[in-house]
């Protein structure tokens, strides 16, 4: 599919992924969502961890906005039991239909473990086992009238073939543009393929990768993060760890950073890898600002990729 047009699923081509409306009031993040959907994003990706509850912030910017899709990326099935995320994923297709799209994932085991109280015991086989449940699941509320819309958050080869066998597709986070590659390669040409795409625009290199480390901090020491990026052939000393931070080559791989022009063709070698959508989260070196300003310049960067 690289070089084509793939099918975005309804989603656009560009999208917004931001844990920043996390951090506003929400009718601030609602002005927000509108004026993304002004500028014309495709969707907002937002994520669960110790934030909002996604299922709540996802129908309360959805009812703030008309066009703009909304999706979780991801909400974690250790959150919750597999029949209250299809009641979740059921309540707000039928009151939005195709523009809520719920990103399901495994998460991590730290998250899973110390937050959630659960074992993370075979994540790929419990997932099996969760969309089972869920796709079983009693709903006796209204029903929704359109398909909901279900993604996997999917790194390694057999996530990524069942993210196509039980969903639209894959939405892969922390990944540079070879990652999507191989993954287009395991999935074929016809399911969704949604990266997220960290992104700077700082041309300062010292700065640029100092704020670009700071992000990268936490996912390094993640073994489903490191193991992917070990997979596509970065050395433990790329990676660094909890006590050497990530190499030059590393942080360059995974951060956008540079101009204008440097972002945006990040951006494009994602869909020249065969990407459907790529989800852009913007980074500042002020990690509680709402980047509005790189957002609109961004929007009319990209708008005709």
């Amino acid at each position: 599919m690289a070089g084509g047009t793939p099918n975005t699923f309804g989603l656009g081509r560009v999208g917004v992924w931001t844990f920043a409306l996390d951090l506003q009031p929400m009718r601030k993040s609602q002005e927000a969502a509108q004026e993304l959907e002004e500028l014309g994003y495709g969707c907002i990706w937002v994520p669960e961890a110790v934030g909002r509850e996604p299922f709540a912030s996802c129908a309360l910017l959805l009812s703030g906005t008309k066009r703009i899709g909304i999706a979780t990326g991801i909400a974690s099935m250790y959150a919750r039991s597999a029949i209250t995320m299809q009641a979740g994923l059921k309540t707000l297709t039928e009151a939005f239909g195709e523009r809520f799209t719920l990103g399901i994932g495994a998460s991590h085991e730290h998250m899973a473990t110390k937050l959630h109280k659960s074992s993370y015991d075979k994540p790929y086989s419990t997932m099996v086992t969760y969309l089972d449940q869920m796709d079983k699941g009693i709903f006796a509320a209204a029903p929704p009238t359109t398909t909901p819309r279900r993604v996997l958050a999917a790194l390694g080869p057999r996530m990524l073939a069942l993210s196509a066998e039980r969903g639209l597709g894959a939405h892969p986070y922390f990944v540079p543009p070879e990652h999507t590659h191989m993954a287009r390669q395991v999935l074929g040409d016809g399911p969704l393929l949604a990266p997220e795409q960290a992104v700077l625009l700082e041309t300062d290199p010292v700065k640029a990768r100092e704020v670009a480390r700071k992000f990268m901090a936490t996912y390094i020491r993640l073994p489903n993060y490191a193991n992917n990026l070990r997979r596509l052939g970065y050395s433990d000393d790329d990676i660094g760890d909890a006590t050497k931070p990530p190499s030059d080559r590393m942080v360059d791989a995974i951060v956008a950073w540079g101009t204008l022009d440097q972002a945006v063709a990040r951006v494009k070698s994602h869909f020249d890898a065969g990407a459907s959508h790529v989800s852009i989260q913007v980074l500042d070196a002020d990690p509680m600002a709402l980047p509005m300003r790189q957002w609109r310049e961004l929007a009319a960067a990209t708008k005709n990729l």
